[in-house]
């Protein structure tokens, strides 16, 4: 099975095409190498940009699989989607969402402490919600994790340059074999992850998003605070989003669990990568220790204010002796408050949930998420990416399980449009 399916090119106006699933329409971008693309085209499209053009023959065999199957998922997809609640105030709030008037931060704050009946009420909400603006898409990334090495020593992070740890690093032959492998497997999207490790030159990187370009998937960058210079270079190379989270919203926080670093940096970084074109995908961390009353409503505050193209956001996972555990509700509420808030957001659910539970990515999905990440870095080197414990699966499994969740929740791994 492919992560993605074929659509056929409905319209062009400008740089954007309209695709049409089974006569459902999505739009997304147009990269140069689709500067001749024709109505009537077959495309692969993630994350809101065709990232490939097959023939008719190869899409239409591919199709004709899924057809009944397509109907089939929307189906199941409809049957699980249900609204309503006794509590008057929630009530309210939900009235209030489908207005279009946007909530105030105690009524965020309110939300997201829930729990029991209303907090099921709230993610029924949100999941309706998902359904109306982005139906039943489900966007299903790979991430390949190519260096365990860092020079950054943040301290929520397990793989933080002061931390006694084997290191790797993957070289651009591997990484670009571990790319393609991905690629047969039927990913559309990848993730190149690493540390902020400044062994990799621009030239290394620029060949390997090129190489990795050609085989027709999105290239998305998760490689920390690093130049302009070399950002642009990739972009020219064919990358085209970037995964760059702030973690907290609170700047004297920042610079507590990211020494030497302040917020404001990292925030002008978002907005200079959107100005070079970048799809770019942001979020925080849950449940930081010390976190304030109110920060996550904050958290997600900023988040819909950068205007990025996708939420992402889990749990801290304690690593320094911590007692306290992360809230699984609390972090399901929060995918819930994003979706009221932004209506169409993008919403992933990360794997760092499914430390907290081993129903957290189903939970997530229903909860108003719409996207998830497979690690298919090559597992000599997956074992060593210890982010946090318990971080590593093999990925053939996971792949099964995430097939068969897919299957049972009714989400089609269309691309989700702009």
């Amino acid at each position: 099975m492919c992560y993605a399916i074929p659509g056929r090119v409905a319209g062009i106006s400008g740089n954007k095409a309209t695709i049409d699933y089974f006569g459902e329409k999505k739009t997304a971008l147009l990269l140069d190498r689709n500067a001749k693309l024709e109505t009537g085209n077959y495309v692969y499209a993630q994350g809101g940009v065709i990232v490939d053009v097959i023939s008719e023959a190869e899409a239409k065999k591919t199709l004709a699989l899924w057809e009944k199957r397509f109907f089939a998922l929307k189906e199941k997809d409809d049957s699980l989607v249900a609204t309503g609640t006794q509590n008057p105030k929630l009530s309210a709030l939900f009235a209030k969402v489908r207005a279009g008037k946007p909530l105030g931060k105690d009524e965020l704050n309110w939300l997201l402490s829930l729990r029991g009946q209303d907090a099921d009420a709230l993610r029924s909400f949100a999941n309706s919600l998902r359904r109306e603006e982005l139906k039943n898409s489900c966007c299903v990334h790979g991430i390949i994790e190519f260096s365990n090495h860092c020079g950054m020593n943040c301290l929520y992070c397990g793989i933080r340059a002061t931390r006694n740890m084997e290191r790797y690093r993957m070289t651009e032959k591997e990484l670009v074999a571990a790319a393609a492998n991905a690629a047969k497997l039927g990913f559309r999207a990848l993730v190149l992850q690493s540390g902020e490790d400044k062994f990799y030159s621009g030239e290394t990187l620029v060949r390997a998003v090129q190489k990795i370009r050609r085989m027709g998937v999105l290239i998305f960058l998760s490689i920390g605070e690093r130049d302009l210079k070399l950002y642009q270079a990739l972009y020219d190379a064919g990358a085209r989003a970037a995964l760059v989270r702030f973690e907290t919203s609170n700047p004297a926080s920042y610079s507590r669990w990211r020494p030497g670093r302040k917020l404001e940096d990292r925030l002008r970084l978002i907005r200079e990568l959107q100005k070079i074109g970048y799809l770019v995908s942001t979020g925080f961390l849950i449940g930081l220790p010390g976190e304030g009353e109110g920060e996550l409503a904050e958290n997600i505050l900023l988040t819909r204010g950068l205007g990025t193209d996708m939420y992402s956001f889990g749990p801290y996972i304690p690593r320094n002796g911590e007692k306290e555990k992360p809230d699984l509700d609390r972090c399901l509420n929060a995918i819930s408050v994003v979706r009221l808030v932004d209506r169409k957001a993008k919403i992933l659910v990360t794997t760092a949930m499914e430390t907290l539970s081993p129903e957290a990515k189903r939970l997530g999905l229903m909860a108003g998420g719409n996207s998830l990440m497979i690690d298919v870095t090559p597992e000599k080197y997956s074992r060593l990416y210890e982010l946090y414990q318990g971080k590593y699966k093999p990925a053939k499994e996971e792949i099964a399980k995430t097939l068969a969740l897919l299957n049972e929740i009714g989400r089609a791994p269309t691309d989700l449009g702009l």
